[in-house]
């Protein structure tokens, strides 16, 4: 089933939601960085099952960090990045390399 960022944040808060509030913000963080230190790890050395887990790992603390914090993460993405770069606003972007993003 696929899932669209709105149905992630539903399925998140639906089933982590109660756990997630008591937990916080801080304490969701600190999840949710063990969660990329465990994806850089797969990065390193992990089995091609092993990334995908992790990446699913890290988008679904993401998720939830989003929930606790109150962002709706696909509004957020398409106010940033909806039109483009949000340096140079094209598609592909055209920043020089050394900009940031």
């Amino acid at each position: 089933m696929a899932l669209s960022l709105v149905q992630l944040q539903a399925l998140i808060q639906s089933t982590f939601g109660d756990k997630d509030r008591q937990r916080g913000i801080e304490g969701t963080f600190m999840w949710f960085m063990e969660e990329v230190g465990e994806l850089s790890a797969a990065l390193r050395s992990g089995t091609p099952q092993e990334r995908a887990a992790e990446f699913a790992d890290v988008l679904a603390w993401l998720a939830t960090l989003a929930n606790v914090a109150g962002v709706d993460l696909e509004t957020a993405l398409q106010a940033k990045y909806g039109t483009g770069c949000p340096g140079c606003g094209k598609v592909p972007c055209a920043c020089a390399p050394s900009e940031k993003p």
